[in-house]
């Protein structure tokens, strides 16, 4: 009974280290040098501004109205114009407090993706646009990125949504998209960011 006793205790702690083995080994993502260099060099830029358009497609219409980003740190404010039979609306906001402006009326909410729903009638993800417009995935949660040859990020799903890049332009030292795509087919909704200009402040460093 001692040896059969022995021998199962030794099948069973191979059977774990062989487990922890096959843990230690399991593949990790790996990513371009370059790309990881342009990673944290847009992870620490955070006062930029863009101007540029967004087609929206969501509940069967269309609407292309000019945007106007500009991030100071953790606050922002968004421009439209010309969107779902609006003149101008402007969306002021930080970390739990967001404004909407329009037509002489200001509304106020936590949550900017909420209240752009309700008073605009599409959705425009803040929170997350704020990093993936300048083409970067959210750190905060995971994502399998895919890369074009030059290996510029080209294209990730992250929160629902597929997030793809179509260009790039250089400004000084940064490589910033110039048009972004996001989708999301459970609800059939399309953003699509064109013409793309960028303004980077340097002195964010």
């Amino acid at each position: 009974m001692t040896h059969l006793a022995n021998a199962r205790s030794f099948l069973t702690i191979a059977t774990i280290s062989t487990l922890l083995l096959a843990c230690n080994s399991a593949p990790v993502a790996t990513y371009p040098s370059d790309w990881l260099a342009h990673q944290a060099q847009l992870q620490v830029l955070d006062k930029w501004e863009f101007r540029g358009r967004v087609n929206v497609r969501y509940d069967n219409e269309s609407h292309t109205p000019t945007i106007n980003w500009l991030q100071q740190e953790q606050d922002y404010q968004v421009d439209l114009w010309g969107t779902f039979n609006s003149g101008r609306a402007e969306i002021v906001g930080r970390p739990g407090y967001v404004t909407l402006e329009q037509s002489g009326e200001i509304f106020s909410a936590n949550s900017p993706d909420e209240m752009i729903l309700q008073q605009l009638g599409y959705e425009l993800p803040v929170s997350l646009l704020s990093y993936w417009i300048k083409g970067l995935p959210d750190p905060n949660s995971d994502s399998k990125l895919q890369f074009n040859e030059l290996n510029q990020l080209v294209s990730f799903y992250q929160a629902g949504w597929s997030i793809d890049y179509d260009h790039y332009r250089q400004y000084d030292s940064y490589t910033m998209p110039s048009t972004v795509v996001l989708t999301r087919t459970q609800d059939d909704i399309s953003l699509r960011f064109v013409r793309l200009s960028w303004t980077i402040d340097e002195d964010s460093f």
